[in-house]
């Protein structure tokens, strides 16, 4: 009875996988088709400037992109993992809270964080002001003050928003080791320094990687703060290529470097991802034992966490906040209302699709089995790794030509032209951000479907669930907090993202993003303030739900 069952009910079974798997592969090839498109251009250009791009700019925007990522790699990798190791081996003023707050920075964009620092340290700026007035200066002529738009601020900036990639990881590392480790090192004679050098730093150093791959992905799809300190890379290549010189192919040809670069990157983070790993502590192994650091050392400790903290939160949040107070009436500026309105509906949007989408995928892939997860999963994860002037690029253009094509055909139908239904509203801009931010919801989902016991859904299917139903009724009950942290994460990524932004929004159609973006350009900061100051406030609740989840 239970064959004839079974073999009753597999033909159904075998078309509800069918379609959950065809769906996965189709969401698999949405996400992939941008990156496909730009191959595709590059190689196949309008007119190749290949040759000329070489002989020019190239080597100019490389040099300055590999400079920028040195830097970045330098200072987030000393921040970040020097900030963890002080958090997580010693006790001093301030660290219950700093263990929190050196999160913060990932709730600033790091494009305001550029119009802050300038914002401070320019001639007219509040650093400069004092110390005119308080030496007597009267001119620029008469003292000496470093260039606030160059690389080395750029640097700067970039590191300070971006060094929590490696403090959460390395804090992670440092947290898991064995304090049975440490104390037989200092039994041994083993200094301070010698701990970190010798002990601590080997042991942490893939999730170190990791973290500085990280920052560094996003380093080189930083397209705000380059602009606005000067600096030419690739990506600001990509935009003068493609809008000043109007050369799509060789727009997509620089946009093949940045991908090279990406993969190289997602290479040594996935190396680094899979080298770290620890053993896990039983009962008997005990865990590290902060050391009290007391008088002058404790200050010093808190004084070395709260710099990146300072750069990376402080000075933004004072800075924006002092322009917004200023200058109040920009909270009732025009406009402000329609790019806050834009920014919600947008972001509410694509993250919803996104988390949607990268539900139906996950669970698509479970359900069809190993051989096709080896192959959806990891391909899904490009969409992130790209910068987004790169994902706005390979969209475009495939999704101006299909628009041109449909208005066509609409027109030819009805003899009304519709105008562009696609790249003429917020339709392209929602997919660009669900390509971009795909991966996060991917693997927040990935991970909290292999934290739900298997024996659960196999008894849902046995008592009669569809595939559907087991989703509905066991899955996403208990994976509830995995899904509003994946929309979460993928919502304020939205609202943060710049370049993808600029390049595909409807004409006259602003969010708060390109609103900071623009006014700032134009140096009216009291004006762009109110609109950073809504966007740091929208990151900050993400990171406050990070921080609490790694909580000591």
């Amino acid at each position: 009875m239970v064959d004839e069952n079974t073999q009753v009910h597999a033909p159904a079974r075998r078309a509800a996988m069918g379609v959950w798997s065809t769906g996965a592969v189709l969401i698999a090839l949405i996400v992939l088709a941008p990156l496909a498109s730009i191959l595709w251009i590059a190689f196949h250009p309008t007119e190749n400037i290949w040759p000329h791009l070489m002989a020019t700019v190239l080597p100019r925007y490389l040099a300055t992109t590999l400079t920028l990522m040195l830097g970045v790699a330098v200072l987030t990798a000393a921040a970040g993992t020097g900030a963890a190791w002080l958090v997580t081996m010693y006790r001093f003023p301030g660290r219950g809270w700093l263990s929190h707050a050196l999160l913060f920075p990932l709730a600033i964009p790091a494009y305001v964080g550029a119009y802050a620092l300038v914002d401070f340290l320019d001639y007219a700026g509040p650093l400069q002001t004092a110390l005119r007035s308080g030496f007597g200066w009267a001119s620029a002529r008469d003292y000496w003050f470093p260039q606030t738009r160059s690389l080395w601020a750029a640097v700067l900036v970039l590191s300070a928003a971006l060094y929590p990639y490696v403090y959460l990881l390395a804090r992670a590392a440092f947290r898991e080791q064995p304090g049975c480790t440490y104390h037989v090192a200092r039994a041994l004679g083993v200094g301070p320094w010698g701990l970190f050098l010798r002990v601590g730093l080997p042991m942490a150093r893939p999730a170190i990687a990791a973290g500085v791959a990280l920052a560094l992905m996003e380093t080189v799809a930083d397209y705000g703060t380059v602009y606005h300190f000067g600096v030419q890379t690739l990506t600001t290549g990509i935009f003068s290529t493609w809008l000043n010189g109007s050369n799509a192919g060789g727009a997509a040809q620089i946009a093949g470097v940045v991908l090279v670069l990406i993969f190289l990157l997602v290479m040594l983070e996935r190396i680094g991802r899979r080298n770290a790993r620890f053993h896990a502590m039983n009962r008997s192994v005990r865990p590290i034992e902060p050391a009290a650091l007391g008088g002058a050392r404790g200050w010093l400790a808190f004084a070395a966490c709260m710099v990146p903290f300072g750069i990376g939160f402080v000075l933004p949040v004072m800075v924006m906040a002092g322009n917004s107070l200023a200058a109040p009436e920009g909270w009732l500026a025009p406009g402000l209302g329609a790019a806050l309105v834009n920014t919600l509906v947008v972001a509410g949007a694509a993250s919803l699709a996104t988390v949607g989408a990268a539900l139906f995928l996950v669970y698509g892939v479970r359900m069809a089995g190993r051989g096709i997860a080896r192959v959806v999963l990891p391909v899904t994860l490009l969409g992130y790794a790209a910068p987004g002037a790169v994902l706005a690029l390979g969209l475009l253009i495939p999704l101006a030509a299909l628009d041109h094509r449909l208005a066509d055909a609409i027109e030819a139908l009805t003899g009304h032209d519709p105008g562009l239904l696609i790249t003429g509203t917020a339709f392209a801009l929602g997919l660009a951000y669900l390509v971009r931010f795909f991966g996060i919801a991917q693997g927040a989902l990935d991970a909290a479907f292999g934290r739900v016991s298997p024996s659960l859904p196999m008894a849902a299917r046995s008592l009669g669930r569809t595939a559907g139903g087991a989703l509905s009724s066991v899955y996403l009950p208990l994976m509830r907090g995995s899904v509003a942290t994946a929309l979460l994460v993928v919502f304020v990524d939205c609202v943060k993202e710049l370049p993808a932004t600029l390049l595909l929004r409807p004409f006259n159609y602003n969010t708060l993003s390109t609103r900071v973006f623009e006014l700032a350009s134009l140096e009216r900061l009291s004006e762009a303030a109110p609109a950073a100051l809504l966007v740091m406030a929208v990151g900050l609740a993400a990171v406050a739900l990070l921080a609490r989840a790694n909580r000591d």
